[in-house]
């Protein structure tokens, strides 16, 4: 008589978290950095593929890891923000609840499934002092384990964090300018190990989530205008 494979729960945990951070680490960084206007999220990409995105008017979202993978859940915060902005109002989606709906989904997937997702992600929503209580900025960061933290001035994900979360904890200030806040982006992504010493703004994916913008504050920069702000 053959006796079934067994493998502890703790184990099996270990197993699967050691997992889903190797291929999140394989996978080009990105960092969100609040500045004097807005929310900034600033990302080594130079693939034609978009790790920044936006859900709603003003909450947008960033992954790092699998991308068939986070794509998926960016697709379902859409679906989900609209869906919510419909049946109350546009002032009712918040990042807080986007942020919680993305924590169950990738937690009940690690805890249920043989293989997590290979993903880490992070939903951004700029202040706006015409909503009590939702004036100031929030970033929220999820992990591949569903755990979710609640960050104040920056978030950094993907490969080389804790060379990357040194760096902006020595460089980092409140109320930034762009200019100021984006070269720290790119002076942070700069340092990680498996990414390009000298970024060209061709290979950087930078998206703005302006508060002073009218109507959807969410903007993407192109290269030509990330070069002028850069000055390079």
């Amino acid at each position: 008589m053959s006796f079934p494979f067994y493998v502890s729960p703790e184990q099996m945990t270990q197993d699967k978290a050691e997992f889903a951070r190797k291929g999140i680490a394989r996978g080009k960084s990105l960092v969100t950095l609040e500045f004097d206007g807005g929310i900034a999220m600033v990302a080594e990409n130079p693939l034609n593929l978009s790790k920044i995105g936006e859900i709603y008017d003003r909450i947008s979202f960033a992954g790092v890891g699998k991308y068939s993978e986070f794509d998926r859940l960016r697709k379902m915060g859409v679906q989900y923000a609209d869906v919510e902005g419909f049946r109350f109002s546009r002032e009712d989606v918040r990042g807080k609840a986007l942020a919680n709906l993305f924590s169950q989904v990738i937690g009940d997937e690690f805890n249920r499934s043989i293989k997590p997702l290979e993903v880490e992600i992070v939903v951004a929503e700029v202040g706006d002092p015409q909503f009590v209580g939702h004036e100031k900025n929030a970033i929220y960061k999820v992990q591949f384990d569903g755990a979710i933290m609640d960050l104040q001035g920056y978030c950094v994900i993907g490969g080389s964090v804790e060379n990357l979360q040194s760096h902006m904890e020595r460089n980092f200030r409140a109320d930034l300018p762009l200019g100021d806040a984006l070269r720290l982006g790119r002076e942070a992504l700069q340092r990680a190990e498996n990414g390009n010493p000298d970024l060209p703004p061709e290979s950087l994916e930078v998206c703005l989530l302006e508060r002073e913008r009218r109507g959807r504050k969410f903007r993407r920069l192109s290269a030509d205008e990330l070069r002028g702000i850069l000055g390079l």
